[in-house]
This record gives structure tokens, sequence and C-alpha cells, in this order.
């Protein structure tokens, strides 16, 4: 095949794939989000847990905004703005009218909470034509059969009440609807029955088989698929005979892995490498299985050159996840604004080693812990440093608390949540030890108050002393 018909094979696939991508337009008028701006997601994969920005409405001060995306299949988006977590189905070369909820933003108590669930639920569009419609009138069909036979589906397990609200879900929607809506069915239908009926994964897990890659990343796969093999590989190691899924996972035999796989959940293909990448990534957090070995797996061909560009994807993306801030690992710099304005880096010098502290200082819990830091620097002053990454909160509050205490750390407020976010903090107080070059030092550093001082003073000491021993050779 010469150069140029090549070039000219290229341009007409890319032509052809250009002319499938069709625009989809977001609009919303609300007067109450004036001003208010609200990113919409998608999942990354249906693995890792990360999410990627779908599209942003930013509202302007008559309350009114209109994205733009290019999609060529049905993408699942959600956004979460005051108390409320909105789901939204975005169809391609669609123009689609948001319909919002009344603005109600977090209460302090909320705010405060790291328990906090926002209410879910998914978006009324345009004149409750669209798949979205269907699908949030689906969710509140199954809610009212739920609740209608409640004790008889979750308590006497009662077949005949399950195989009622099936009839109820038939009856209110007789005509079959788009393929996205007849899975987001069948996948919570088949949600239900395996709580009301307890069953275990194989009981069901062959309903994944005939799912495409196209859907993985919707809701309702995903929370079905996270239910059906979360922890999987722990509990099959336990269980008898589970010394050869053990001895494969330290063996970093992929083919060992997948024919277990394929002998108890039913499961071949492209599926079943996405279920092998999803039982790594949980094992990887279990602690229970060789490091090495899953990292090896993860990166290695089987899904780094996987022909399903989605398995490849996912396997990058959990790769990314459970190297990030681990031991020995490159911490991301952290430059914002102090306490009196002044931008800062935490990697500005590489003359000490550095205790990142994330505070909310609105905490009494925080409050103590940064009280505290004053011991710290009295004993670590010549090689530690001290930074303290705030949450953005009433400003009069945080000069408040560090005027009354003097607390010996460099003061660093995160007005847009930027690094909390980059740093996947979750709860406060939570801490970070790096060395001079700002390379994680330990997995898991203590609070203040929780035995930072002897952890790193443990540490300190055969540090320094491996050091001076260096030197010495």
């Amino acid at each position: 095949m010469t150069n140029s018909l090549r070039v000219f094979i290229i341009l007409i696939c890319s032509l052809y794939f250009a002319l499938n991508v069709t625009a989809t337009t977001i609009r919303c008028t609300n007067a109450e989000y004036a001003n208010e701006k609200l990113t919409f997601y998608a999942f990354a994969d249906p693995i890792s847990n990360n999410n990627k920005v779908a599209f942003t409405l930013q509202f302007n001060s008559a309350g009114t905004s209109q994205a733009s995306i290019q999609i060529d299949e049905p993408v699942f988006t959600f956004s979460e703005f005051g108390i409320y977590r909105g789901m939204l189905l975005v169809e391609p070369g669609k123009t689609i009218d948001l319909k919002l909820p009344p603005l109600k933003k977090k209460s302090f108590a909320d705010q405060k909470n790291p328990y906090f669930q926002p209410i879910s639920f998914w978006i009324y569009t345009n004149n409750g034509e669209m798949l979205n419609d269907k699908i949030s009138r689906f969710e509140q069909k199954l809610n009212e059969l739920t609740d209608k036979d409640f004790n008889a589906l979750y308590f006497q397990q009662s077949e005949t009440a399950f195989n009622r609200l099936k009839a109820g879900i038939n009856e209110a929607f007789p005509e079959k609807g788009p393929e996205s809506f007849e899975l987001h069915k069948k996948l919570r239908l088949q949600l239900i029955e395996a709580d009301i009926f307890r069953m275990s994964p194989e009981d069901y897990s062959a309903i994944f088989q005939s799912i495409s890659p196209e859907f993985w990343e919707q809701q309702s796969f995903k929370t079905l698929f996270d239910k059906t093999f979360d922890k999987q590989l722990s509990f099959s190691a336990k269980a008898i005979g589970g010394a050869k899924v053990s001895a494969a996972v330290a063996g970093e035999n992929i083919n060992a892995l997948l024919d277990f796989i394929a002998e108890k959940y039913k499961l071949s293909g492209t599926m079943a490498d996405l279920v092998l990448l999803k039982m790594l990534h949980d094992g990887f957090y279990s602690k229970e299985f060789p490091v090495k070995a899953i990292k090896n797996m993860i990166a290695g061909k089987h899904f780094t050159g996987n022909r399903e560009t989605k398995i490849r994807e996912a396997a990058k993306n959990v790769a990314a996840k459970i190297a990030f801030l681990e031991k020995g690992s490159q911490a991301p710099a952290i430059c914002l604004s102090n306490i009196n304005g002044k931008k800062l880096c935490t990697n500005d010098s590489q003359e000490k080693f550095k205790y990142l502290v994330f505070a909310d200082v609105e905490t009494v819990i925080c409050q103590e812990h940064l009280k505290y830091l004053s011991r710290l620097n009295e004993l670590f002053n010549k090689n530690l440093e001290i930074f303290v990454v705030l949450r953005n909160t009433d400003r009069a509050g945080i000069d408040s608390f560090f005027n009354e205490n003097k607390v010996p750390a460099t003061i660093l407020i995160d007005t847009e949540n930027a690094a909390i976010e980059e740093y996947k903090v979750r709860s406060f107080p939570q801490c970070f030890l790096l060395n001079e070059k700002h390379q994680v030092v330990f997995d898991d550093a203590k609070a203040p108050l929780n035995g930072f001082e002897q952890q790193f003073g443990t540490w300190l000491r055969n540090e320094l002393f491996m050091r001076q021993r260096n030197q010495a050779r």
C-alpha cells in the first residue's frame, strides 16, 4: 500500500468519525442559580473511581447558561451542587433544557460532616420527553413499588412480592425503550433482586457478559458491577481452594486468573478482562497480596495492549491511582496564598522535611491538632518544615484563630479546594510527610495528636544515622 493511499484512508476514517460525533447542547435558565457554576462529571472508567469533566454550566447574572459536548453515544454525567447530586444521561445530537430544583446550599453542619451524602435525583429536562426523563420516571415507579412491599421484599424475601414488583414495572413501561433505558431497567432490577434474595455474585454475574463497553460508564452498570465484584479477589483467596487464587496473583499468572473468572462467574473475553482489572485494583488496597505482582500485571501488555480501548484506559487510570502519593512517589507541589496574601509553594526550598497538614480551622478537633504543632516545632525545628493547608472558610474565623494561637507553620488557604481535591483529602485533619525533594516518606503519616511525634522521631533518628554512615564511607 502506497503512502498516499494510507493517508487517503486515514482522512476518510477521520471524516467518518467526525460526522458521527454530534454536538449536544445543554441549556438552563433559573434565576436562583445566578452566577453559580455547575460542573458535570463523567466516570473516567468503571474501576478507578476517577472522574473527568464532561461540561460546565456557568450561569450569568440573569441565571442563564449554556454548554455543548461532542459525543457519539449516550454519556452518563452528574453534578454535585448544594445538597444535591443531579444525574443526567446526555444524548448525542440533542438540545437539552434542564429543570433544576430550588437551590439549597449545604448547612454549616453538612459542610463539616465527612459522611454527608447529597440527595441523588435524575434531572428533569425539556417537556419530559428525553431519555433522562424516562429513567427518572422509572426510578420513581421503582421506589414506589419497593416502598409499598418493603417488608415482604426485604424481610420475608417473598418471590411473589418481587414478581409483583416486576409486573408493576412492565405495566408502567410496556413499550420497549432505547437501549440505554432497557439496560438501566435490567440492571436496576437485578440489583434489587440480588439484595432481596441475598444472592452470591456468581448467581447472577453472567448478566454482564453481553453488555457492550459503550455502557460501562453508566451509573446502573457501575453500581451493580461494584456490588458484584467488590473485594472478590480477597474473598476468593480466603475461601476453600483459595490458595490457587493467591498463587496465581503471586505468580502473575493472568491466564490462571482468567480461567478462575470464567469458571466462577461465567465470564470471558473483554468482560473477564474488566473483572480481573477490578479484582486487582481491590486486591492492591486490601494489602493481602504482593503489591509488586499486582502492579506488574496491571502494567503488563494484557491490559495496556488490550484490544478494547476502555480496558486500556482503565488500566492506565488504575496504574496512576495506585502509584499516586505512595511511599517514594513525587508529591505534587502546592502553590497557594498564605494568610497574608503572598503566594508560596511547598517545594520552594529543599532544606528540610515537609509536614503537610490539611485542616479545617472551624472544627474543634482540627484546632487542637494545630495547637500541638508548637510541640512538634520545638522537637524537630532543625529538620522539619510545617505547612498547614486550610479548607476555605470564613476569613474572620481564620484570622481570629491564628492571631490567638501562634502556630509555627506556613499557613496556606485553599480557596478553591484545588489542593484538597488533588491530594484526595476526604476528612480533616489529613497529613503527609515529604522529604527534601518533595517525595512521600510514609504511606500513612500520622496527625499531630495521633502519634506523628513518635512516628517521625523514630524514623528521623534512623534516617540521619544512615545518612551519616553513608557519608563516612
